[in-house]
């Protein structure tokens, strides 16, 4: 008994660091997100902002290689076109990389400098390094998920996928050592406390601490969204706390709040 215990704690931990390390990784991809949005694009080619993400590979490519509207717009659109691309592409794609070839030529962007060629390599592959190690990360945790008897149960939960139910995992541990649904909700920062700076007890609001795992509480609030969209069960008793209270302000994020509070008990 004594080596099992010890063995699920091993695995526990080991999920813990994974956990963790996603999340470090996670933050190093917004860095590299904003890096190349903020100040590579706005600077060069700022009307391509608003259909870089949409076109994924393909607008990470015209960072890469035609970073500067004055460079694309110096070259004709099939050149273009076999420079960012490497697959065959959708008609609408091409549509829209038609459209950033021909809005090149009119852009307010800087011209390209020396050396911002070598910066937008180094920002889109880093990039792509990071997401590259974000996937693995993902498998490694799904796979050590499989491990404890738990899991399969949670992925049975409406809005509980691989990501949410590993991080309920992590987060909880053994369910065991808690002595109420209280203490669950406040590992989660779901517990309800009052501001009563200068009201008195009938005038306080409450309201969620906020004080426990901001990812876990971020990941069962999506969860609840989910659910309250695509489960016909979860559809019908949001639709039911909500009915008579549709013009409150703020009822449905609160409503939202309650539920995902409810599905970690």
């Amino acid at each position: 008994m004594l080596v099992l215990r010890v063995s699920l704690s091993a695995e526990l931990r080991g999920l813990r660091g994974l956990l963790s390390l996603k999340r470090r990784l996670k933050r190093q991809e917004q860095g590299y997100r904003v890096r190349i949005r903020n100040h590579l694009i706005a600077q060069y080619y700022p009307e391509m902002d608003r259909d870089y993400e949409r076109l994924g590979v393909e607008g990470l490519s015209i960072v890469r290689w035609g970073l500067a509207a004055s460079e694309i717009a110096q070259s004709d659109v099939e050149s273009f076109m076999e420079r960012v691309t490497s697959r065959r592409i959708t008609m609408e794609k091409r549509r829209r990389l038609e459209e950033i070839w021909e809005k090149a030529a009119g852009s307010i962007g800087c011209d390209g400098v020396p050396g911002v060629d070598h910066e937008a390599k180094m920002m889109v592959e880093g990039l792509r390094q990071i997401r590259e190690m974000i996937k693995e990360t993902k498998e490694r945790i799904e796979e050590l998920c499989k491990g404890f008897p738990e899991y399969p149960f949670l992925l049975t939960i409406p809005g509980f996928g691989s990501d949410v139910s590993a991080k309920v995992l992590g987060a909880i541990g053994d369910p065991n050592r808690f002595e109420n649904g209280k203490q669950v909700l406040k590992q989660a920062g779901l517990d309800l406390s009052a501001n009563r700076s200068g009201k008195n007890s009938a005038q306080a609001i409450p309201q969620i601490s906020k004080q426990g795992k901001a990812d876990l509480r971020y990941a069962l609030y999506q969860a609840a969204f989910i659910a309250s969209t695509k489960n016909r069960d979860f559809m019908r008793y949001y639709t039911s706390k909500l009915r008579g209270r549709e013009k409150e302000k703020g009822i449905h994020g609160k409503r939202l709040v309650k539920l995902s509070a409810k599905m970690l008990r």
